[in-house]
This record gives C-alpha cells, structure tokens and sequence, in this order.
C-alpha cells in the first residue's frame, strides 16, 4: 500500500492535495499491486485540467513507456467506474525523472547527499526558501545543510521539495541504469 496511506498510521507524505488527494485514494491499492509507488498525483489547469500520476516501482528499477502505459490503463478504469472528477481532464502518468519531487519521508533519507530546493508554509529564521544538501532525517525533521549553516525543517510545514539537477545526481542515475 502506498506510504502516504498506511493502515491505521499517520500520513508520511505529502503526494497529494484536495480532489488529487481523493484520487489517490481511489487508485493507489491497485498500483501498489501493479508493483508501483505513487510519488504525486497533482489536478491542475483551469481551461483544460490535466491530471498527472507520477509513480516509480517498487523494485527500484527504471520506469519504461510500457510502466507508464500500464498505468494510465489501470487509473482510467478506476476513475471511469469512480468518476471522482467532474470536469473533462486529460490524464498523464509518468515517471519522476532524475529532479523528481522529494514527497515521502523516506525519499529525505534515500536521497541524502544529493542537492535539494524546499518551500515550507511558514517562515523558518525569516525564509520560505532553502537549498542545500539532504543530511537525512531526525524524526519529523528533514535535515539540510546551506551555505548559511545547517536547518531542520519541520517535514509536515513542507509546501514543496525536490530534487536538484547535478553532476553528483546525473552521475548516480546513471550508475543505477
């Protein structure tokens, strides 16, 4: 079952927000089945709404066309019979890519040592926005280091975080393929 909806436990991630939310819901069980880890599901556009699933596998392994074909197919019948969303929206399923968005507790510690940009809802000293190295985590709080010293922002107070695009991130992804 997807991490951000463990029986009985207290939510550890942050996929997903308002109608998404409901929609992961409705789908994450039978992509957990498929072999698939739900990373975000995000409705946005205002003319034509485009819902995005983005998920990795559970084996760790690269996502191929075929991965993100099967499932586009798996959601579409869900959300054909649930039919949670009322307007007409196009639907997109893909991978995280190498920049991926950091959503899941645990993704702070499997990627400790890469580079990362976080937004939290609230100030913390007087900033919103910190980039830096992921030292991991400490309970509730994510660890980063700045150039201005080291912060422990508060994982639940998160509005975004992700990844950084480097040379120590490209070459990582490369020695996994």
């Amino acid at each position: 079952m997807s991490e951000a909806f463990p029986a009985g436990g207290p939510v550890l991630a942050r996929t997903s927000e308002g109608k998404a939310a409901e929609v992961e819901r409705l789908i994450a069980p039978s992509l957990a089945e498929m072999g698939y880890d739900i990373v975000r599901v995000q409705l946005s556009g205002e003319r034509r709404a485009k819902l995005q699933v983005m998920v990795e596998r559970h084996d760790g392994g690269g996502m191929t066309a075929d991965d993100c074909a099967g499932v586009s197919r798996a959601v579409e019948a869900i959300l054909d019979v649930a039919d949670p969303i009322a307007e007409t929206y196009v639907l997109e399923a893909s991978s995280p890519g190498i920049d991926r968005p950091l959503t899941r507790r645990g993704d702070f510690e499997r990627f400790a040592g890469f580079a990362a940009r976080i937004e939290m809802r609230m100030p913390i000293e007087g900033r919103r926005r910190f980039n830096g190295r992921l030292l991991g985590l400490d309970g509730d709080l994510v660890r980063l280091a700045t150039e201005s010293g080291d912060f422990a922002l508060p994982f639940a107070d998160m509005a975004k975080a992700k990844l950084v695009l480097t040379d120590d991130l490209l070459a990582a992804s490369q020695a996994q393929s």
